[in-house]
């Protein structure tokens, strides 16, 4: 009966091991599992035979397995507390954490053993290991953090929220987080936060704030809700970040990488983008777009006069002067230097346009009063209409580009649509270009001279070297179609020189054959003069290779030049000085006349503008009374250009006024008629004066280099 009882209670027994969640092993007192259950297996992945008779240390790290065994001898031997968390390994090598507790018991006639409760507490572990990082995290993080219940009351909040509001945590808990928000925030910004948390569990999007002294910041809300299992909101949290100086630094910075530093307008990188959204809404609707370009005359003279500053402060009253004038939904735009654009959208006729163009045109025709000064200055105006002109917005523009120099090109100060035939000019300016390089390899230019006429004397002392061009299919080309040309291309530094050294050949001539004392005349452009040092200069050696002084020469300016004397400017002023080059300002008093450069320079003489010369019945009889009372006090002598009539030489001749030159003496000749004209005046053969008077090779006089 004794036996059968054991042998049920040991039945038993053995059940609950194999049926017990929890590991349970019974090691010997040498250190040996007795008898392992399968849960105590299960956590370290061995089979009970595998365990069964082994020694329990194998499932602890190497290093440790002697300590741990002495451990085990004293807790049988002394007893104490062997529980607690242990680092073991499972077998295919992975550590696990695990709790165990350890009780002792003696069986009949054996020595001690220890019975062994074991528990994975691994993924536990990790947890608060996660939630230790997590409340670190919680309390170092420099972004603020808020959390709220569904009903937005704050239910924690960390320290960095409290450097960036001001509020301690036992300010804000249990509070609204409504009473942080300010009225500068929309309601729609709220109402699309609450439904992309109910749609998504999450918003990100930037809102203003306030701290506890009231300042208003800009912060950056990520926001994420906790739901249940039902998707019930349990709690919300935000992560916040003060955001008010970067979008500060970002809004510079974008700021600066599209609009003009100066007038404060849209600058060409988005005059771009705004023409292209335009256009995207004239096709949307079916109307018209009207592009504008403005390019202001005389604003060179403004800056050279009055200095940069000034320069700046008429370019913002510029662009005041045409935000009036347009609509609020127009774009206007600088797109550099002196050039403005405006894009006029939603137009039904390209009238509207016009009367746009025409009442900024007479706009900034009115004075403008800069540091004091009064200053005058005009627009030339292109315009160009979408879709009719072109449906590409890069042609638009060059066809309102083309439009605006063709206003330039008439006179300044009007405006002109695009039409054909600016195309078809367009194209003629390039075969121009291109027609001017051969002529300068072919010699197809030739130098005509114009007569200066003593007035005291009547003889000719003079002449004005003018460049005329042969063009082998067109005829004689004028100077005022490939002068320009010539100078916005730099054909012009080539062309100046081959002039020049052309007209110095035959000086030299002429002063051998008929007066030792006879001077040429010949025009610098600006660009040539700026662009060049005469000392390296060709035509400038040709003198003293030609046996003639410096005084042979005769160089003519404009007084544009002389208004911005760059330093390469007054260095070539001094070279001609030093060689007795002379100095003349040719069409004086049409352009920013100051009597300082007068002093300043070693001007020799000032011509008259033919415009004054022809209103000499007029206001221009003062005019010209006054020039040559001014030059010969200043130690100049005066040349009339445009003299036509007899009346108009006496009038000159009593003011005395000391040449002329005009279509009166002859216009612009060849070399050859011009050495009959010279052999007439020395009693020689004479010829037809009629034939030379009336040379009709070239109707137009226009000045090189003017």
């Amino acid at each position: 009966m004794t036996a059968n009882k054991g042998w049920n209670q040991n039945s038993i027994f053995q059940a609950i091991l194999d049926r017990c969640p929890v590991g349970i092993a019974v090691i010997s007192y040498e250190g040996n599992y007795v008898t392992v259950n399968p849960a105590y297996c299960a956590i370290y992945g061995y089979q009970q035979q595998e365990m069964t008779g082994q020694s329990f240390t194998m499932v602890f790290p190497e290093e440790t397995r002697a300590s741990v065994l002495e451990r085990h001898r004293q807790f049988l031997d002394k007893g104490g507390n062997l529980g607690g968390e242990w680092t073991v390994k499972q077998r295919d090598g992975e550590t696990l954490t695990v709790w165990s507790e350890s009780v002792p018991f003696v069986r009949e006639g054996e020595r001690a053993c220890r019975l062994v409760y074991v528990l994975d507490i691994s993924d536990r572990k990790k947890s608060q290991q996660r939630m230790q990082i997590a409340e670190t995290v919680y309390d170092c993080i420099h972004e603020a953090i808020l959390v709220c219940d569904a009903e937005d009351n704050i239910i924690a909040c960390n320290p960095a929220f409290t450097r960036l509001t001001g509020y301690e945590y036992e300010e804000v808990v249990g509070r609204n987080a409504r009473f942080l928000r300010v009225p500068r925030n929309t309601g729609t910004a709220y109402r699309e936060m609450r439904q992309s948390l109910q749609k998504t569990g999450h918003w990100t999007g930037e809102v203003w704030d306030k701290r506890k002294n009231g300042e208003k910041y800009l912060k950056e809300l990520i926001i994420s809700a906790v739901q249940d299992e039902t998707g019930k909101v349990l709690s919300i949290v935000a992560i916040i970040s003060d955001i008010t100086e970067r979008k500060k630094s970002a809004d510079v910075i974008w700021r600066q990488a599209n609009y003009d530093a100066v007038t404060g307008l849209p600058n060409r990188h988005m005059f771009h983008d705004r023409l292209e959204q335009a256009a995207r809404r004239t096709q949307r609707d079916q109307q018209k777009m009207a592009l504008i370009l403005i390019d202001l005359d005389h604003f060179k003279e403004v800056n050279d006069t009055l200095g940069h500053s000034a320069g700046d402060t008429l370019l913002n009253e510029v662009a005041t002067r045409i935000q009036k004038h347009v609509r609020a939904a127009d774009t206007i735009a600088r797109l550099g230097g002196d050039e403005f654009a405006v894009v006029l959208g939603g137009i039904t006729f390209p009238s509207g346009a016009e009367k746009v163009a025409s009442t900024l045109r007479e706009a900034l025709g009115q004075p403008f009063f800069i540091d004091g000064e009064v200053v005058f200055i005009s627009a030339s105006i292109g315009i160009a209409i979408y879709p009719d002109d072109s449906e590409s917005l890069e042609v638009l523009f060059k066809n309102a580009d083309q439009a605006m120099y063709a206003a330039k090109e008439n006179g300044r100060n009007s405006f002109r649509y695009f039409t054909p035939a600016l195309q078809q000019a367009a194209q003629s300016r390039r075969s121009l270009i291109n027609d001017m390089r051969r002529a300068l390899k072919s010699e197809e230019f030739e130098v005509f001279y114009q007569p200066i006429v003593h007035m005291a004397s009547g003889r000719i002392v003079k002449a004005e070297a003018l460049v005329r061009w042969r063009h082998p299919s067109r005829g004689l080309v004028g100077p005022g179609e490939f002068i320009p040309i010539a100078e916005s291309t730099g054909l012009i530094l080539r062309l100046g020189d081959w002039v020049a050294r052309q007209a110095i050949a035959q000086l030299s001539v002429w002063r051998r054959e008929f007066d030792p004392g006879f001077q040429i005349t010949i025009n610098q452009s600006p660009v040539q003069f700026r662009s060049n040092d005469f000392s390296d200069v060709g035509w400038f050696h040709d003198l003293e290779r030609n046996g003639m002084d410096g005084n042979a020469v005769v160089i003519e300016i404009t007084e544009g030049l002389l208004l911005n004397a760059e330093p390469g400017v007054y260095r070539n002023l001094l070279l001609l000085r030093d060689a007795g080059v002379q100095v003349a300002i040719d069409d004086f008093g049409t352009g920013y006349s100051s009597l300082s450069y007068l002093r300043k320079f070693d001007i020799d003489y000032l011509k008259i503008d033919r415009s004054f010369v022809e209103d000499l019945n007029g206001v221009g009889l003062d005019l010209c009374e006054t020039i040559v009372v001014m030059a010969h006090r200043l130690g100049q002598e005066v040349v009339a250009e445009g003299v036509e009539t007899e009346a108009q030489k006496m009038l000159l001749h009593r003011m005395g006024c000391d040449y002329a030159q005009g279509f009166l003496f002859s216009r612009p000749i060849p070399a050859e008629d011009f050495t009959t004209i010279l052999r007439a005046q020395q009693g020689l053969p004479k010829v037809d004066k009629g034939n030379w008077r009336k040379n009709k090779l070239l109707e137009e006089d226009v000045h090189y280099g003017s």
